[in-house]
């Protein structure tokens, strides 16, 4: 069994948290990635729950995405605040899962990750383009929820809090 906080190797969040940082240079909008080790219901439920503990929804122009995976559930999905909601084309966020899932499947998780990354930089730039006087609203750290030997949730971490 693959734990949350073992799915990556320090190097590969190391790159992803790069990639995210990358995008967000194109973009007002911002990108975060959290990782489960179990989702035990849909994975757009418990992403959205997510969404809401990590601030999400606190953005300026309320366009953040969270790329929620679950390692050994082998669940992906890819959650955009209403304002980028409004305005991408429908499907977009499917083609992103579809990266990430074909990516997933030849084990090739950290490439998926950061291709997703910068797909879903690409797009929030062409609708949320980088201005001068952008701040950084979300940390570009990835999160991971901790589970206990018993499988109960113990709250949403980010990797420096290890």
């Amino acid at each position: 069994m693959t734990r949350a906080r073992t799915f990556l190797t320090k190097e590969e969040r190391q790159s992803i948290e790069c990639a995210i940082a990358e995008a967000e240079l194109r973009t007002s909008g911002e990108i975060r990635i959290h990782i489960e080790t179990f989702c035990p219901t849909e994975p757009k439920e418990r992403a959205l729950r997510t969404f809401r503990i990590l601030g999400m929804r606190k953005t300026a122009c309320r366009n953040a995405v969270l790329i929620y995976v679950a390692c050994n559930s082998r669940k992906v999905a890819v959650l955009g605040d209403k304002g980028i909601n409004n305005v991408v084309p429908h499907g977009f966020w499917k083609d992103v899962v579809s990266l990430l899932t074909s990516s997933f499947a030849e084990e090739k998780y950290a490439e998926g990750l950061k291709k997703a990354v910068l797909l879903v930089g690409e797009k929030l730039s062409e609708f949320f383009p980088y201005t001068s006087d952008d701040v950084n609203e979300l940390s570009n750290e990835i999160t991971f929820e901790d589970d206990t030997d018993s499988g109960e949730e113990t709250g949403v971490k980010s990797d420096e809090n290890a």
